[in-house]
């Protein structure tokens, strides 16, 4: 019997135990969730509102050297990569005549030599008469005139033959047509062609082969395109922060010197194409074509009141923040109205509302249960 009511008295205890944790429990869940916010001191900072800008360095202008004849590459004397001067030779053409301009050179040629040989005969029965008295000074004359004519249109036919034949002439030779010259200093960028290639000259109807591609690489510009939403913020001589995923840990300054009156669509969406002058130190190589990005100051704030964006409440036309009145027991906030300026992002300015002495509620810390 006693241990029936010892059993018993245990049972009584467990259930008893069981009702009291099961009321501590519901009423621990009943009772309201407190929230512990965490709150900011507002200060003075600078802000500063940029946009980057994707785009690629190159040299303001890429120089297409073409040839003045056509013909086959006999030579090629400079390389990719090469610095070159002003007047340099890069390549040698060799001059491959058509059929029917050669004819037609050595049909002039021999036309020239009959009426060369005929005014030297005429001259010097002329020069004779006139030793002899038998004709007057100004037939003499008129003779001599005829005779220098014949001899400069034979010199003139045999320099053509030599051009359509080679290109060039004895009298021209330091001008010659068929070495292909640099006509800037700066860095040969690219040589397509290659020995044996054909090449013709520009004309009307073509370009002409391109020879090679010089830049000068002490002027660079980055090109660039910003969108539609942002092109009416920025204007020329703005600086531009520029930065080169090939070199990582440089940057460097440009100016803003070009904005296009047009725009180009692009994803769906309207860019205008911009180019800025980069200043690049001497001690540094940079190459054509780098991706780069621009970044670009579009509207900058000077020791302005600051508060993190989070901790602003929008509602229609109005802006409020929650400032800290009470700790004890419990965080109390008061709703304060608000004017604020420009925002970089993560900060936003305060013109008026609150003090450097004021505690913002910033971002939900944690829930006193958790604690």
């Amino acid at each position: 019997m006693k241990a029936k009511k010892i059993l018993k008295s245990a049972l009584l205890v467990i259930v008893a135990g069981i009702f009291i944790w099961t009321f501590v429990f519901l009423y621990q869940k009943s009772k309201p969730e407190v929230t512990v916010y965490e709150t900011v001191r507002p200060a003075v900072a600078d802000l500063e509102k940029t946009t980057v800008v994707t785009g690629k360095i190159e040299p303001r202008d890429e120089v297409l050297i073409k040839p003045q004849i056509s013909g086959i590459i006999e030579e090629v004397y400079k390389e990719a990569g090469q610095k070159i001067k002003k007047g340099e030779v890069i390549a040698k053409v060799k001059v491959i005549p058509e059929l029917g301009t050669l004819n037609a050179a050595e049909s002039r040629v021999r036309l020239a030599e009959i009426n060369g040989r005929q005014a030297e005969t005429d001259f010097a029965r002329l020069e004779k008469l006139y030793k002899d008295k038998l004709i007057s000074a100004e037939e003499y004359e008129k003779g001599e005139v005829t005779v220098r004519q014949a001899r400069e249109e034979l010199q003139a036919a045999k320099d053509n033959l030599q051009i359509v034949k080679e290109g060039i002439t004895q009298n021209s030779a330091s001008f010659s047509s068929t070495l292909i010259r640099s006509t800037i200093e700066g860095l040969i960028l690219d040589v397509p062609v290659k020995v044996g290639n054909s090449v013709i000259m520009s004309n009307t109807f073509n370009d002409g082969t391109t020879i090679a591609t010089v830049a000068d690489m002490n002027d660079l510009i980055f090109r660039g395109n910003i969108d539609e939403t942002e092109v009416g913020r920025v204007s020329e001589g703005m600086p531009v922060k520029i930065t080169i995923g090939a070199l990582q840990d440089l940057t460097f300054q440009a100016k803003l010197e070009y904005i296009a009156p047009k725009s180009t669509e692009a994803n769906g969406a309207n860019q205008f194409e911009i180019k800025a002058a980069v200043t690049v130190p001497d001690t540094v190589v940079i190459r054509s074509g780098y991706s780069a990005n621009g970044e670009i100051v579009l509207e900058r704030a000077s020791q302005v009141l600051a508060i993190p964006e989070g901790c602003v409440e929008f509602k229609d036309d109005s802006t409020f923040v929650y400032v800290l009145t009470d700790s004890v027991p419990q965080q109390q906030f008061r709703r304060q109205p608000i004017e604020v300026g420009m925002s970089d992002g993560i900060k936003i300015a305060v013109k008026k509302g609150i003090t450097t002495n004021d505690l913002i509620r910033n971002a939900n810390k944690n829930d006193e249960e958790e604690n």
